[in-house]
């Protein structure tokens, strides 16, 4: 299986304090991520890293600037001890087509919901994502996201890090495969604690982050 997985967007490193992060993730490799911007409502921010191709790393976590954000915010970053990559998305070529595929398989990616933010030159990015509780709580089994004809990500200059290779271990990995399958997705799962890392490659050597 390749160590790449096929159609991946993007990788999601989530954390309880974003500069912290952001700054040992410069030091570590020598590249600094650059600022992403605000999720309005939801709380957090982001700083992006490119992975080569049309893929990214995402460093997400609560913005100082929306402290009166309601609810929980995304990927439960003030339930954090420490930064951890938590889940993954992968753009499929037609993304209701492979929800309806997934939910015909046996496993509900949920509902599909609109998502924008401004990047830091004012450009308005726009996009669709499925989200919600059915969606596998291991964080292994990727969320589906469709960016429309809005710019992506890895349209403007980011900062790169060339991916190397993805993985992933889970107490049951035969529990994790089919409904990887019934989204179109791959990834090298092996037994141990649930865990998903990484590893890029920049000017201080290959770096693993788990």
């Amino acid at each position: 299986m390749n160590t790449i997985p096929l159609h991946l967007d993007h990788l999601v490193l989530a954390t309880p304090e974003l500069a912290a992060t952001v700054a040992d993730f410069a030091r570590l490799t020598g590249v600094t991520p650059a600022p992403g911007g605000a999720h309005v409502g939801f709380g957090t921010r982001n700083c992006l890293v490119s992975l080569g191709g049309s893929s990214y790393l995402e460093i997400i976590g609560p913005d100082p600037e929306q402290a009166g954000a309601e609810g929980p915010r995304p990927f439960d970053v003030d339930q954090l001890a420490s930064a951890r990559t938590v889940t993954w998305a992968i753009s499929p070529p037609d993304l209701d087509t492979a929800v309806a595929t997934a939910r015909a398989r046996g496993y509900d990616p949920g509902p599909v919901r609109p998502m924008s933010r401004r990047r830091p030159d004012g450009t308005l990015l726009e996009w669709r994502l499925t989200d919600g509780d059915t969606a596998h709580p291991s964080g292994l089994v990727p969320f589906l996201i469709d960016w429309g004809s809005s710019a992506h990500p890895t349209s403007t200059a980011l900062p790169v890090t060339p991916l190397l290779r993805v993985s992933a271990t889970a107490p049951d990995p035969d529990e994790i495969r089919p409904l990887l399958a019934a989204v179109g997705a791959e990834l090298v799962v092996t037994e141990g604690p649930v865990a998903l890392s990484f590893t890029v490659d920049t000017p201080r050597g290959p770096v693993t982050f788990g």
